[in-house]
């Protein structure tokens, strides 16, 4: 939950080039962040995989109107619609996104390359996204930004006191490494979305990613797989990592629904207003 999902980065830099809003130089570029290169393998050509302005613009020739975005994981099929061998890979990846309007949906696989020990500035980053078919249907669990405007309010008090309860309300130097790595994060990229979106789903994730900040800090402060020795030098029983686990699964759900409502966002105006024109 530290870092924006690659799908995400697609869904809202795709739609803001579908709309008209970046050039497909821009939004290739904000895509790939710090990957070395995106490819994407569309379906029904024998050419092999294409970058991502040819893939974008095709999937617009082929009726995409909006992108949204998919973050499952076991027993949550969050944003999924099926079919089952798309939610397979989908679930494989924990991330996918959705391109409304031509049944397909894509998938990526991520390759890394570079020293054992490398410094992550060092790691040769590639992303192979490959097209599969979708099943036209609303997605599982998606709240309006509405709905996730207000869960998130609570689950950041609930984080809040998770992680006092669990006496690690940011003591530790990973807490605050993790801590001040999110604020400088927010402060050097403050467009959080793309163009086109709503002031209030760059609310929304911004939030969000600030109750996946606190949830990463609850997992990762102190508890050892398999019982350990933490940041603060204390043994951390698999009970007591069980116990962490179960208080904070909630409030890691209702940041990830959120972060996809606010992906989503985009999509969600586009389709309203095309039912609203119809009307």
């Amino acid at each position: 939950m530290l870092t924006e999902p690659r799908s995400g980065r697609l869904a809202a830099w795709g739609n803001a080039l579908l709309a008209g809003l970046v050039s497909p130089d821009e939004a290739a570029e904000r895509i790939a962040a710090q990957d070395a290169r995106h490819r994407v393998v569309l379906p029904g050509d024998d050419g092999g995989p294409v970058g991502l302005t040819l893939a974008l613009g095709r999937l617009r020739s082929l009726g995409a109107v909006g992108l949204r975005v998919a973050l499952p994981v076991p027993g949550h099929p969050l944003g999924l619609s099926g079919p089952a061998e798309f939610n397979a890979r989908a679930l494989e990846a924990e991330e996918a996104v959705l391109a409304h309007g031509t049944a397909l949906g894509l998938v990526p696989s991520v390759h890394e390359a570079g020293p054992l020990d490398a410094d992550p500035e060092d790691v040769h980053t590639e992303v192979l996204w490959e097209c599969l078919p979708v099943r036209e249907a609303p997605p599982a669990d998606v709240p309006s930004l509405a709905e996730a405007e207000r869960e998130l309010a609570d689950a950041l008090r609930e984080a809040t006191e998770v992680l006092t309860r669990l006496d690690v309300a940011g003591s530790s130097p990973v807490a605050e490494a993790a801590l001040e790595a999110y604020r400088a994060r927010m402060e050097a990229g403050r467009q959080l979305l793309a163009p086109g979106y709503p002031p209030r789903a760059v609310r929304v994730l911004e939030l969000a990613q600030r109750v996946g900040t606190l949830v990463s800090i609850a997992y990762g402060d102190g508890a050892a797989p398999g019982g350990g020795v933490g940041e603060h030098g204390g043994a951390v029983s698999a009970a007591e990592m069980a116990a962490r686990a179960e208080a904070l699964r909630p409030v890691e759900r209702t940041a990830r629904r959120a972060q996809v409502a606010a992906y989503n966002a985009y999509a969600e105006e586009l389709e309203r207003r095309r039912e609203g024109g119809q009307g």
